[in-house]
C-alpha cells in the first residue's frame, strides 16, 4: 500500500508569511528579495518528508478566480488584498518544489481543495493507495475515509483526523462538514450560512437530524427562534452549501504516475538555497551528499570473499520482476571493503554466498533472482527493508527512497535503469556498493529501534524465517489452465458484444461506449438524462453517477455490466494470460 500526501500549497504559504509577518519579522536575502514564506514553507516541506515517508506527494495551488466565483460573486469577498511580498514568493516555491522532486499543480477555475478532493477520490477508489491531507483548512475535513486522513494545522502542532476521531470530536460523519458549513457559515469566505447559527447550534442540529435536508425535512419540529433563522435563510442554506462542496471530479490532466515522490536536484536546489541565503538548508543538503564513499574493487574472481565472515550485499537487476530479470551483478560491502562482483563471476564463484552471514534489501528478490539463474544463496539473516516496514517507514521496492530519506545520497532506480538509454555500467557499479554500504551503516541503528519498540524478536523469529517461506512460494508459483481461461475469455467476449448491441439500440447509433466523453454525449445530450455541470473533458460518466440514473433508463444498467465485463476480460482474463511463464505457472511477488 502506499502513501499519498497532498499538500494545501497556498495554506503553507500564508501559514508561512503571516507567521514571521505578524512579529514584524519580514525576512529578506541581501538582495532585498522577501524570504518569510519561503523559509517557513520549506522547512514545513522538509518536515512533511521526513514525518511520512510519502511514495507520492503533491502540493496543490489556487490559481484565481473559480466557477464558485462564476456563480456567486460574493464569493471570497471582503478578504484583504495579498502582500505584495508573499505574492512574489509563490513562484519561488513552485521552482523549489521542482527541485526537490515534488509535483505541484493547479488548474484554471478551480481551487487547490478541488485538486486534493480528486486524488482523494482516487485514494478512496483504489485500495493500493492511502492518502493524508495537510493543511490547517478545515473545509477539507469532508475528504476524510477509511482511506484518507488529515493532519490538521495547529499553531503549534497539529491534530490528525481520521473517520473516527472526527466523529469522536463533533459527533457527526465527516461528509456533514459541508452541511455544518451551510448552516454557520464562513466569514473567511464570505459564505454567509444561516444567521444567528453558530458551530454549537449546527452540531447540535446535525447530531440530531444527520443532513441539512434532514434538518429541512423536520422544520416543524423545530420550534423558537431557531425554526425562525432557518426557515428565513434556508435559500442560504442550500447555497451555502453547494459553495462549501469541494469538487471531486476536477478535469486534471495529471495522474498518480505523475505524483511520484522523485530524487530531488541537489545542484539546483543548493543554487536556490544559495540565492535565498537558506544557510542551514543548504549546510544540511551538503551534509547529505558527502555523506558516503564510492571507492570499490571491481572482483573478476569472487573468492577472495570465501573468508569473510559477514557482508552487507545488493543484487542489480535490470527488471522489478525478478521471476524474469537480468542480473547485472551484485555490491558487496564489509570490513574488508567494497567490491562490485559482475554477473559472470558471481554465476562462476558463488561459494560465498553459502558461507558468510549476509545482510540484503528484499530478501525475496534476492533469493529468487539468484535462483532463477542457479545460484544459490544461503544465511541470508537481516533484511533492512523487513525492519525498516516494521518501523513503519513506507517502503518502496527501490531502496533510494529509504536510503535518502536517513540522509544517504543514493541515486533513484528511474536514473540508473533509462528506458531509453543503454545502461551506465560505472554508475550502477558505484550505487550498488552505495546501497551495499547503506544496508551495513544502518543495520545498528535500525535495529536498535526494534529493541526499543520491542519489534525484535518479530523480527528475527517470525519475519525473517517466513521471508524464506515466501520465497518459495513464489518461486513454486501457481499452476494454470491457459486454455480454460481462454475458453472463459471468449464467453466474456459474447456476452460485450450482445451487450454493446443492446445499447447501441438504446442509444439509436454505434458509439465507443468506453469513451467517457462520447458516453456522455449520448446519455445526457441525445438521452436528456439528468446530469451535473459539464466540464472542459465532458459529462461525468463516473460510477455513482450511473448508479442514481438507474432508475430513468434501461441502457444505464447495460453500461454498469458493459464496464464490468470489459474490465473482467482486461485485467484478469488478459492480464493472467500474460502472467503466464514458460512453466504454466504465475509466479507472484
Amino acid at each position: 500500500m502506499e502513501k499519498i500526501i497532498l499538500v494545501d500549497g497556498n495554506n503553507l504559504l500564508f501559514r508561512s508569511y503571516y507567521a514571521t509577518a505578524y512579529n514584524g519579522n519580514f525576512m529578506k536575502n541581501s538582495k532585498g528579495f522577501p524570504t518569510n514564506a519561503l523559509f517557513g514553507f520549506t522547512n514545513m516541506m522538509n518536515k512533511i518528508i521526513e514525518e511520512e515517508h510519502p511514495t507520492r506527494i503533491l502540493v496543490a495551488f489556487d490559481k484565481g478566480k473559480t466557477f464558485r466565483h462564476d456563480k456567486y460573486d460574493f464569493y471570497k469577498g471582503g478578504r484583504s488584498e495579498t502582500p505584495d511580498e508573499l505574492k512574489q514568493q509563490f513562484p519561488i516555491a513552485k521552482e523549489m518544489l521542482g527541485y526537490m522532486g515534488i509535483k505541484y499543480y493547479e488548474i484554471d477555475n478551480y481551487e487547490a481543495d478541488d485538486i486534493i478532493g480528486t486524488f482523494a477520490k482516487f485514494c478512496d477508489e483504489d485500495d493500493n493507495y492511502i492518502g493524508t491531507i495537510i493543511s490547517s483548512d478545515k473545509d477539507l475535513l469532508q475528504l476524510l475515509s477509511n482511506q484518507v486522513d488529515i493532519k490538521l494545522l495547529k499553531q503549534k502542532d497539529y491534530i490528525r483526523y481520521n473517520p473516527e476521531s472526527f466523529k469522536a470530536d463533533y459527533g457527526i460523519e465527516p461528509a456533514r462538514m459541508v452541511d455544518l458549513k451551510a448552516l454557520m457559515g464562513d466569514p473567511s469566505d464570505n459564505i454567509p450560512g444561516v444567521k444567528g447559527v453558530g458551530e454549537k447550534t449546527a452540531l447540535k442540529l446535525l447530531q440530531q437530524y444527520d443532513t441539512l435536508d434532514g434538518i429541512y425535512d423536520n422544520l416543524d419540529n423545530i420550534k423558537g427562534a431557531i425554526h425562525d433563522k432557518l426557515e428565513s435563510d434556508k435559500e442560504s442554506a442550500y447555497m451555502s452549501y453547494e459553495i462549501a462542496t469541494i469538487c471531486r471530479e476536477t478535469p486534471i490532466d495529471i495522474n498518480m504516475e505523475d505524483i511520484i515522490y522523485r530524487e530531488p536536484d541537489y545542484d539546483k536546489l543548493n543554487k536556490l538555497y544559495e540565492d535565498l541565503e537558506f544557510f542551514s538548508f543548504l549546510k544540511k543538503a551538503k551534509a547529505k551528499k558527502s555523506s558516503v564513499s564510492t571507492e570499490y574493487i571491481i572482483l573478476d574472481d569472487a573468492s577472495i570473499l570465501n573468508d569473510v565472515s559477514e557482508c552487507s550485499i545488493f543484487l542489480e537487476c535490470d527488471n522489478t520482476y525478478y521471476h524474469n530479470t537480468n542480473i547485472l551483478g551484485m555490491g558487496v560491502y564489509c570490513d574488508k571493503g567494497a567490491y562490485f562482483i559482475p554477473y559472470e563471476v558471481l554465476k562462476n564463484n558463488p561459494i560465498f554466498l553459502l558461507k558468510a552471514k549476509k545482510n540484503t534489501y528484499d530478501a525475496k528478490k534476492t533469493i529468487n533472482a539468484l535462483k532463477w539463474h542457479n545460484i544459490y544463496i544461503d544465511n541470508l539473516e537481516y533484511d533492512t527493508m523487513i525492519a525498516a516496514y516494521l518501523l513503519e517507514y513506507n517502503l518502496k521496492e527501490d531502496i533510494a527512497y529509504l536510503a535518502n530519506e536517513l540522509g544517504y545520497d543514493i541515486p533513484f532506480r528511474e536514473n540508473l535503469y533509462p528506458k531509453k538509454e543503454e545502461i551506465n555500467m560505472a554508475n550502477l557499479e558505484s550505487a550498488a556498493i552505495l546501497k551495499a554500504k547503506f544496508i551495513h551503516d544502518t543495520k545498528n541503528e535500525l535495529i536498535d529501534k526494534l529493541k526499543s519498540e520491542e519489534l525484535y524478536d518479530l523480527f528475527i523469529n517470525i519475519e525473517m524465517p517466513l521471508s524464506n517461506v515466501l520465497s518459495n512460494m513464489e518461486y513454486n508459483g501457481i499452476s494454470v489452465d491457459k486454455k480454460k481461461l481462454e475458453e472463459m475469455g471468449e464467453e466474456i467476449k459474447i456476452k460485450i458484444e450482445l451487450i454493446s448491441k443492446d445499447i447501441y439500440n438504446y442509444a439509436g447509433c454505434e458509439f465507443n461506449i468506453s469513451s467517457p466523453i462520447q458516453l456522455g454525449d449520448i446519455l445526457f445530450e441525445k438521452l436528456g438524462l439528468p446530469h451535473g455541470k459539464k466540464g472542459k473533458n465532458g459529462y461525468s460518466t463516473a460510477v455513482d453517477v450511473l448508479e442514481k440514473l438507474k432508475s430513468k433508463h434501461p441502457i444505464i444498467e447495460l453500461i454498469l455490466e458493459y464496464r464490468m465485463l470489459t474490465k473482467l476480460y482486461s485485467t484478469y482474463i488478459e492480464g493472467l494470460i500474460n502472467s503466464i511463464a514458460s512453466d504454466n505457472k504465475i509466479h507472484t511477488i
